[in-house]
């Protein structure tokens, strides 16, 4: 098995996309879709749709023709970051049943008020996100975009790096 250090020369295919053109893919997907003018994040996509909007771009990057899904447990040990990035990609604010109903509905993530609450309330402790009362709901939205950037940041960067050592331990030529 031969190890690869960088993603430039590696040609090979896994799940039949070459690594080299994800991260490409992934480059301009950055570039073209960035808000320049708006805040760092929640600039994705309309009220109702940037989170659908957003995954649905993600799948045909990544998996365009296998029925990929989303493993329960893994979004279950990520959900800070999923509902930062889901609160993120709305317009205006959510409250907590319509985050449970994405994550039902977009990660196949069929998880309890008892899981979701706690790390709402958590996520709120540490300003990352601020809660509004409503009438007969609270409503929540980012506390400090820079946070939020900064931790789903390093989310990304440690799953995409342990995702690449993946890769490459799969690797035989």
């Amino acid at each position: 098995m031969q190890r690869r250090t960088s993603p430039e020369t590696d040609s090979s295919e896994a799940e039949g996309i070459p690594v080299e053109s994800l991260l490409q893919e992934l480059q301009e997907f950055d570039q073209i879709d960035a808000d320049p003018g708006g805040s760092d994040v929640g600039s994705w996509g309309s009220e109702r749709d940037g989170p659908r909007e957003v995954l649905s771009t993600v799948m045909s990057v990544l998996f365009p023709d296998t029925d990929f899904r989303f493993d329960e447990d893994l979004v279950k040990q990520n959900l800070d970051e999923t509902l930062l990035m889901l609160v993120s990609l709305r317009e205006s604010g959510t409250h907590g049943k319509g985050l449970m109903d994405d994550l039902a509905r977009l990660f196949d993530a069929h998880l309890s008020p008892g899981t979701v609450y706690p790390q709402l309330h958590e996520l709120e402790d540490e300003d990352l996100l601020r809660m509004q009362e409503k009438v007969r709901t609270k409503e929540y939205h980012i506390g400090d975009d820079r946070k939020v950037r900064a931790r789903l940041e390093r989310s990304m960067y440690q799953h995409l790096a342990l995702g690449y050592a993946i890769y490459l331990a799969l690797e035989d030529d």
